[in-house]
């Protein structure tokens, strides 16, 4: 059994040590050097950073990921990689249930592979697993995120979050200024990003599955009052519950680009960025894990699925291995102010439940 002591010194040296996406650098080699000292076999990615740990051998191979990248964000006036989306608690229950588990080879009646993939802030960094060819034996995946204080407090957990899917769309409006007195003789791209923005609300799908799409960046104009701008730059957020509803919700805002560049007969040219798939949760893993943690915390304390629409590249294991059956553990760990304040912290007895639910979810899957 893991002792508390040793997974907050593990998760107080990783979070000392927090490097932004495919700069994690340090991060791989301390996980590195912290499994080898155990005689856990490890191997690193070739082409980026993070690396592959495992535990026992044969069929079926059951993993964990454990995302490594920090947020760039200000901290107290100050630029820096900060682990404010609790990455460092999710790589210290990646070493701490491969630390439990080594303890345990004899009994596993298969693999345990544990995922330390790089950039999930950004989006794309489990697709650079994928490719490495990580996953492509492998049966069942595990994810765990811990859960803000709002949503599930310390001591519960859920058995799957169930993200909505995001993509962005990074526009640029072209035409020519005009001086402010003859509005005649251009094209203003306010009224441009306007027409563009009006339209965005008139979207309606059905109600049945939650969306939003919202113009989120918006820049025209420089220094000299009397110029009617002819450029601006903006970007587009959307999001659905699912992954139609993402497709269909895309293919309207396609629509309103096209009729307002008609309407006002100027150039928008731009690209669709970041896409993060919806969840797709396998309803056996998502059994396991309720299984595993009504064992672990009691059946009073298994909290119903979280639904949010926040988005996590975790879900792109599923979209490109269809094969591979994957929930993702809702940890309670009375997180406040929020994910991705720059002063978030929680309670660090989470770690060790974390480590709990997780090993006896894969001895569930090897039984």
């Amino acid at each position: 059994m893991m002792e508390q002591p040793l997974l907050e010194k593990i998760y107080k040296d990783l979070h000392e040590i927090a490097e932004v996406s495919f700069k994690e650098k340090k991060t791989t080699e301390y996980i590195a050097s912290v499994l080898s000292k155990h005689d856990i076999r490890i191997q690193t990615f070739e082409q980026h950073t993070g690396l592959i740990a495992e535990v026992g051998s044969g069929s079926p191979v059951v993993g964990l990921r454990a995302d490594i990248d920090a947020l760039w964000q200000e901290v107290d006036g100050e630029m820096k990689a900060n682990h404010s989306c609790g990455h460092d608690a999710h790589m210290t229950i990646g070493i701490g249930t491969l630390l439990s588990l080594k303890e345990k080879e004899s009994q596993l009646k298969g693999t345990f592979r544990c995922l330390f993939q790089p950039a999930e802030e950004q989006g794309n960094g489990s697709l650079k697993v994928v490719k490495a060819g990580a996953v492509d034996d492998m049966d069942t995946l595990f994810g765990v995120h811990l859960r803000p204080r709002d949503e599930i407090r310390f001591g519960k957990a859920a058995p799957s979050i169930r993200h909505g899917a995001a993509i962005f769309f990074e526009g640029k409006i072209i035409s020519a200024d005009a001086h402010g007195a003859r509005p005649h003789q251009g094209v203003n791209a306010i009224d441009v990003g306007f027409a563009i923005q009006q339209r965005l609300n008139q979207i309606r799908l059905s109600p049945m599955t939650p969306y939003s799409i919202k113009m989120t960046k918006f820049l025209a104009g420089g220094n000299s009052p009397n110029i009617i701008p002819g450029t601006a730059l903006f970007s587009l957020d959307l999001r659905s519950q699912t992954n139609s509803g993402l497709d269909e919700l895309q293919k309207e805002a396609s629509v309103t680009i096209e009729a307002v560049k008609t309407m006002y007969q100027v150039e928008i040219e731009g690209k669709w960025v970041d896409y993060t798939p919806g969840a797709e949760v396998s309803s056996e893993t998502e059994n396991i894990l309720r299984t595993a943690i009504r064992d672990v915390l009691g059946s009073e304390n298994c909290e119903d699925p979280v639904i949010t629409p926040g988005s996590d590249d975790f879900h792109f294991y599923t979209i490109e291995r269809p094969h591979l059956k994957a929930s993702m553990l809702a940890l309670g760990a009375d997180l406040t102010p929020g994910l991705h304040h720059p002063h978030m912290s929680f309670n660090l007895d989470c770690l060790k439940i974390g480590v709990e639910v997780i090993e006896r979810a894969v001895m569930g899957v090897m039984e």
